[in-house]
């Protein structure tokens, strides 16, 4: 038997009209894999914490070398939203997302790197979708140019699991 599609999520400003982050309520948890980003880790989770829809911010540090925990242990004692796990030996990339995932607590989650290569501005891109009840899961792509990367490549697939 197939599951019946999730409700819209309540929004207060009407959807049509959501032309950024600051429109749309907080809804989101971040999951951000760091490796070695003591450079950058910092403007990162500040940029992700300015946007509206961030609820909770999850960062898995894969067992950087460089000074990235003990930057993380510094940054999560600024905001209660910041949740930081630390794999004592370098499983990878998929490792750390599995991990974050795991403590999610909002129903949305979307992945960030660590590298500043994706935009947290964009968030309302990939939210509205989901948040519009057309979409279960959307994805973007980089390879485009920053104006087509998200309104021509997003993919919504209502995934039937066992979950």
């Amino acid at each position: 038997m197939q599951n019946p599609p999730p409700a819209p999520i309540p929004q207060t400003t009407p959807l049509s009209e959501v032309r950024s982050n600051a429109e749309i309520d907080p809804c989101l948890t971040v999951v951000m894999p760091v490796y070695n980003e003591a450079p950058t880790v910092a403007e990162i989770v500040s940029l992700v914490l300015a946007q509206r829809p961030v609820l909770q911010l999850v960062i898995v540090d894969d067992c950087s070398a460089d000074g990235t925990w003990d930057n993380l242990l510094e940054l999560a004692q600024t905001d209660a939203r910041i949740t930081i796990f630390r794999h004592e030996v370098n499983q990878g990339k998929g490792a750390a997302l599995r991990t974050g995932i795991e403590h999610a607590t909002a129903d949305i989650v979307v992945i960030q790197d660590a590298d500043l290569e994706y935009d947290p501005a964009e968030y309302h891109k990939l939210l509205m979708p989901i948040l519009a009840g057309k979409a279960d899961v959307v994805f973007g792509s980089r390879f485009l140019a920053a104006a087509a990367r998200i309104e021509f490549c997003i993919t919504g697939i209502r995934l039937e699991t066992g979950f």
